[in-house]
């Protein structure tokens, strides 16, 4: 009896202390495949670039804290493909439209800097290339896939600022469960969060 009511006491403090670091918020931001932080033109024009928005939650306690996300994300950008027999190349505009979940385990040190990494997975909605007259070319983009992220962050009051890198993680494994990891579009990331409660 002595045992339970021992656990019951160290369980319940430690969900009080994990409740007061709880919080829900939305969030939005800017991405790109390519930062050039020599030039005046901060992201090139051959860039892939997109937004995402959506909703997160953090957990944690004592320094330590999880962060599960929930958004939708599209990016676009001007391919250009090597034409078999030397003929040239072709470009094509390409729509990536997917909802992402990124789930960051991070760190909190001063009070305000984080530090954070985790996996993304990606559900395909609505993506296709098309050609320069135009032409949508019919390709089986993957359903589901897995990437990762990592980065650091900054918490001012309610507001949070994430700056990540997102990349694939095809060179490590061709798949985890039913998810297929990829040679996803590698790309910087920033986004703010606004915790609502």
């Amino acid at each position: 009896m002595k045992k339970l009511t021992l656990f019951l006491v160290v369980f319940g403090i430690a969900i009080a202390g994990y409740s007061q670091n709880f919080g829900v918020g939305i969030k939005a931001g800017l991405s790109s495949s390519k930062l050039d932080f020599k030039s005046t033109e901060f992201v090139p024009q051959d860039a892939q670039t997109g937004y995402h928005l959506g909703v997160f939650a953090r957990v944690g306690g004592a320094g330590f804290f999880v962060q599960p996300e929930l958004l939708f994300t599209q990016t676009s950008g001007l391919f250009s493909l090597d034409l078999q027999g030397n003929s040239g190349t072709e470009e094509y505009q390409a729509d990536f439209n997917r909802i992402d979940v990124p789930v960051m385990v991070g760190v909190k040190f001063l009070k305000f800097l984080r530090i954070q990494a985790g996996p993304i997975a990606s559900i395909n909605i609505d993506s296709n290339l098309e050609n320069s007259v135009g032409t949508v070319i019919d390709t089986d983009f993957k359903k589901a896939t897995l990437g990762y992220q990592a980065g650091i962050g900054f918490d001012i009051g309610n507001l949070y600022i994430d700056a990540k890198y997102e990349g694939g993680l095809s060179n490590l494994t061709d798949n985890i469960s039913t998810f297929t990891t990829d040679n996803r579009l590698n790309q910087w990331i920033l986004s703010v969060g606004f915790k609502i409660f």
